[in-house]
């Protein structure tokens, strides 16, 4: 074994793991894409620029939504600002609101 092996092996390692978040991340916006494509009667490109637009609103990262919006879809419950946000851009995409939300 080289000098600089167990370096290399180190950032081979680093190297996997990041690819591994960047998996799972895309997984997790994916999936959050399709809850709102599906309650929100939107398409997938509206979905996308949906999240996106949530994002940017409450400042809370892209994949921090997506996994908000996923727990919602599991438990019903979601952070109020995220909930206006989301409400709000499926407002200019959508032609529905989100079920289970109160109507003005």
């Amino acid at each position: 074994m080289g000098d600089g092996e167990p370096d290399r092996i180190f950032e081979l390692q680093e190297e996997v793991h990041q690819l591994k978040e960047a998996v799972t991340s895309h997984a997790v916006v994916d999936q959050a894409i399709g809850m709102v494509v599906a309650l929100g009667r939107v398409t997938p490109d509206e979905g996308w620029a949906v999240l996106k637009e949530v994002s940017q609103h409450t400042n809370i990262k892209l994949r921090n939504v997506a996994e908000f919006i996923l727990i919602w879809g599991r438990t019903g419950d979601m952070p109020p600002e995220i909930g206006a946000a989301l409400e709000d851009a499926l407002d200019r995409y959508g032609p529905t609101q989100l079920p289970g939300t109160p109507t003005e």
